[in-house]
C-alpha cells in the first residue's frame, strides 16, 4: 500500500479483531510499508485518539472506545469541588465526585466509565483518559503563603490553584490579576504548576474585567502577524474591477440604522409603498468579495467566529481596517453588498424576493434615537430637508406595522428582554446603570433582518447548498413542565397540555405584559427555552415561528453570515450544488464551531457584565434599593434590583428572626413561629451588604 489507510479501514479492521492492537501488528494487517506510510499511520492513530474513537492502554495497544465501555465527554465542573462529564452522545451526564476532578480542569475533554450510581441516584463516572486539555494558561490572583505561591483562577468552575515554583513568579506581587502558563497538568496526585507570563494589575483597575475575560474564556485578541497587513492591501476604495456584473443600487436612498457608538454597519435598509405592498431592499455589506476561503484572513475570521461586544471595548471578527472601513456602509461611500430586494403584501408575506449582488451608497447613517424621536415628533435631526430619508423612513414604519400583525398572527414570541448600559466616568470606572430604550427604530430593523433571514434560509433549500441554518429547537420536557408550575403559581394561565406552540409562549407574554412581575416573567420563559444553534441541515425555529431561518445580515461580526453569502454567491454565479467549496460534512464541523464560539462569547460578554455590576455595587455597600424577589431557596432569596438588573443573595439568615420552611413548588419560605411569608415577585426593600467581585456575588440584608 503506498500511502497510509483511512480511519474507515482502521475501525474496520479493529471490529474484525475483537482485541486492541499495536500498531505493528496493524501496519502488517494493512500492509503498510515504507517509512513515510508508517508515520502517516502513526499520526492518524493519535488524531483517532485524540478524537475519542480509540485509547492506547499501559502496553502501548490501541482499542476501541466504544467497545471498552467508555464515555467522550467534556468536563464541567463546579466551585465546591465536583463536577460532571457533559457527554458528547446527548446522554445523561456523569457525576465526577473531587477525588476525580483532582486530575482535570474544567473544559478538558476526556474519556469516563460509569462506576455505579451515587446517594442521590446520579450516574457517577471516572475518568480513564484525558483526551484534550483546556487550558494552556489561567487566569486568576496571586497569592503568597508561608513562602509558598500560587494563582487562584478567576474561573470559578476550576476549584484547582496553580502552584508556582520558586522563581516562577516573574514581577507578580501578591494581590495582582496574573496569567499563570500550565507547565504540568494536573493528576490525582499533584496540583496543576504553572508559571507566571504575564502581569495584568489590581482586579478593580478599568477595563480588567475586560482582559480577565478574555483570557479566562480563551477570546483570539490580537491579530497575528501579516493579518492586518493582508487586509490593508485591498485599499480604502472599491476596486474598480469589482463593479463589473453588479447591478448599481446607488439611486436607492437606503439608510443604515444603528446605535449611536457603532461602527461597523453592515446592513442597509429601503421600502417603497406601491400599490399592492412595498418593496423592501435590505443591502447586506458584501464581505465575502474580499475574505476569500483559505486566506489567512478566513482563517483567523472562522477561529474567531464572532465579534465579541463589551461595554468598553470590542473585539472584532475581522480587522478594522474592513469592518469598520472598506466594508462598512458608510454614508456617500460606494460599497460593495449582497442585497435582498424583496416584494411584501399588505399582510405582511413576501410574494417575490431575489438576491443580487450590488454597488450601493448609503444616504444616511442614522441612530435608533434620531429614528424614534423623527417617527414620535416628525423631525428627523441633521437629516430634516431630505425628503427621500424621510419618505424612506415613513415607509419602513408603514410596512413594519404590517410585519408587526404577520408576526403576532404567526404566533412569535415576543419577547422584551430589559438590558442595560454601563455608564462610565474619565477615569474609566463604571458610575451609573442605565436602562437601554427599545423604540420602533429598533423593531423596523429587527423585523427587516428577520424577512432577509427567512428568504436566505427559502433561497439556500430552494437551491440544495450547504450552508448554516439558524435552529431553534422546542423547549425539553423537563422545561416545560417545571415553567408551567411556575407559571400556574404565579396565576397564569397556561394554554398547552404537552407540547406547547410558540403561539401558548406568546399567549404567556400578553398575560404578563403590565404585571409588576413582567420582568421576572420574562426571564423565566427566556431561560426555558432551547438554545438556538447553527446546522447545515433546517429544522425551522421555534421562538420566531418560522419554518427556517438562517443568519445573513450580519457577516462583519458573524462567520455563519459569511458561509451564508459564500452560498448565494455561489449560485448567482450559476454554480452547482456539487462544486460549492464547502461539503455536508465540513459545513456540519464549521457549524458546530460557530456555535460553540458563539456560546464562548456569550458567556464572557455576561461575564464582564456581572463583574462591572459588582465593581459598581462595591461602591454602594451600605445603600438600600427596591427590588422583587426572583428566586426561593432553602437558603435564602435571590433578590433582582429594579436599578440596572442587579442580582444578590438575601440570606435566610437575614430574615426576620425565625425557623423558616421551604416549599419547593409554590417557591416560598415560610416563618414557623410568625407565618410570615417570602415567596417569588415579592417587593422588599434591601440594603447592600457585601460585594465578592472575584466570586461576582452580592449579599443583601432586608431593610425593614
Amino acid at each position: 500500500m503506498a500511502s497510509a489507510p483511512g480511519r474507515d479501514a482502521i475501525l474496520a479492521l479493529m471490529e474484525q479483531r475483537g482485541q486492541p492492537m499495536a500498531r505493528r501488528e496493524i501496519a502488517t494487517a494493512l500492509k503498510v510499508t515504507g517509512e513515510d506510510a508508517g508515520e502517516i499511520l502513526r499520526r492518524r492513530l493519535q488524531a483517532m485518539v485524540n478524537a475519542g474513537q480509540l485509547i492506547r492502554n499501559r502496553r502501548g495497544a490501541y482499542g476501541l472506545v466504544k467497545r471498552m465501555d467508555l464515555l467522550a465527554g467534556r468536563v464541567s465542573g463546579h466551585p465546591d469541588g465536583y463536577g460532571f462529564v457533559v457527554l458528547e452522545d446527548g446522554e445523561e451526564d456523569l457525576y465526577l465526585s473531587p477525588r476525580q476532578m483532582r486530575g482535570v480542569l474544567h473544559g478538558d475533554r476526556v474519556l469516563a466509565s460509569v462506576v455505579g450510581v451515587d446517594s442521590r441516584g446520579r450516574r457517577e463516572g471516572a475518568v480513564r483518559e484525558v483526551l484534550q486539555r483546556a487550558h494552556e494558561a489561567i487566569v486568576g490572583r496571586y497569592v503568597e503563603e508561608s513562602g509558598v505561591g500560587f494563582v487562584v483562577p478567576d474561573n470559578r468552575r476550576i476549584a484547582q490553584d496553580v502552584l508556582i515554583p520558586p522563581g516562577q513568579a516573574g514581577k507578580a506581587r501578591p494581590g495582582d490579576v496574573v496569567v499563570a502558563a500550565i507547565v504540568g497538568q494536573p493528576s490525582t496526585s499533584q496540583a496543576p504548576v504553572g508559571r507566571i507570563t504575564e502581569v495584568l494589575g489590581q482586579a478593580s483597575a478599568p477595563g480588567m474585567a475586560t482582559e480577565i475575560a478574555i483570557r479566562d474564556f480563551g477570546l483570539p485578541h490580537a491579530w497575528p502577524g501579516g493579518i492586518e497587513a493582508e487586509a490593508e492591501r485591498f485599499g480604502t476604495r472599491v476596486p474598480e474591477r469589482l463593479y463589473a456584473g453588479r447591478q448599481d443600487l446607488r439611486d436607492l436612498p437606503l439608510v443604515t440604522i444603528d446605535g449611536p457608538d457603532a461602527r461597523d454597519f453592515d446592513d442597509a435598509v429601503y421600502a417603497r409603498r406601491n400599490r399592492g405592498g412595498w418593496r423592501l431592499v435590505v443591502a447586506i455589506a458584501d464581505v465575502a468579495s474580499y475574505v476569500q476561503p483559505g486566506s489567512r484572513l478566513d482563517e483567523e475570521a472562522l477561529l474567531r467566529a464572532t465579534s465579541v461586544y463589551f461595554p468598553n471595548r470590542v473585539i472584532p471578527m475581522l480587522p478594522e481596517v474592513l469592518s469598520n472601513g472598506l466594508c462598512s456602509l458608510k454614508p456617500d461611500q460606494d460599497r460593495l453588498c449582497l442585497a435582498c430586494d424583496m416584494s411584501v403584501n399588505d399582510e405582511g408575506r413576501v410574494t417575490r424576493s431575489r438576491f443580487v449582488a450590488g454597488v450601493m451608497r448609503s444616504s444616511a447613517r442614522l441612530t435608533y434615537g434620531q429614528v424614534g424621536r423623527y417617527l414620535e415628533q416628525g423631525q428627523l435631526e441633521r437629516h430634516g430637508g431630505e425628503r427621500a430619508i424621510t419618505r424612506n423612513l415613513d415607509d419602513l414604519h408603514a410596512l413594519y406595522r404590517a410585519l408587526r400583525r404577520a408576526r403576532l398572527k404567526r404566533g412569535a414570541i415576543d419577547f422584551e428582554s430589559s438590558e442595560v448600559r454601563f455608564g462610565f466616568d474619565a477615569e474609566g470606572y463604571v458610575d451609573a446603570l442605565l436602562p437601554v430604550q427599545r423604540n420602533d427604530a429598533h423593531r423596523i430593523i429587527e423585523e427587516c433582518m428577520i424577512l432577509a433571514n427567512v428568504e436566505a434560509a427559502r433561497f439556500l433549500l430552494r437551491h440544495r447548498l450547504a450552508a448554516p441554518f439558524r435552529v431553534h429547537a422546542p423547549p425539553p420536557a423537563l422545561k416545560v413542565e417545571s415553567l408551567a408550575q411556575f407559571l400556574q403559581g404565579q396565576g397564569i394561565r397556561v394554554t398547552w397540555r404537552d407540547h406547547p406552540q410558540p403561539r401558548d409562549f406568546e399567549r404567556i407574554v400578553e398575560q404578563a405584559r403590565g404585571r409588576p412581575d413582567e420582568r421576572l416573567i420574562m426571564e423565566v420563559l427566556l431561560r426555558s427555552q432551547s438554545l438556538a444553534v447553527y446546522q447545515p441541515g433546517n429544522q425551522g425555529h421555534f421562538g420566531l415561528a418560522l419554518e427556517a431561518y438562517a443568519h445573513f445580515t450580519s457577516p462583519i461580526r458573524r462567520y455563519p453570515d459569511l458561509l451564508v453569502h459564500r452560498a448565494i454567491h455561489h449560485q448567482l454565479a450559476r454554480g452547482k450544488p456539487t462544486e460549492f467549496t464547502y461539503g455536508a460534512a465540513q459545513m456540519e464541523h464549521l457549524s458546530q464551531l460557530c456555535s460553540e464560539r458563539a456560546r464562548r462569547a456569550e458567556e464572557a460578554e455576561r461575564d464582564v457584565d456581572e463583574r462591572l455590576k459588582c465593581i459598581y455595587m462595591e461602591r454602594h455597600v451600605g445603600e438600600a434599593f427596591d427590588g422583587m424577589v426572583a428566586g426561593v431557596t432553602s437558603f435564602g432569596l435571590f433578590v433582582e434590583l429594579d436599578y440596572g438588573n442587579v442580582s444578590g443573595l438575601l440570606h435566610v439568615t437575614g430574615l426576620p428572626n425565625d425557623y423558616y420552611h421551604f416549599d419547593p413548588v409554590a417557591h416560598r419560605l415560610t416563618g414557623e413561629r410568625r407565618r410570615r411569608v417570602f415567596q417569588l415577585a415579592d417587593r422588599l426593600r434591601v440594603k447592600v451588604a457585601a460585594v465578592n467581585v472575584a466570586e461576582r456575588k452580592i449579599d443583601f440584608e432586608l431593610v425593614e
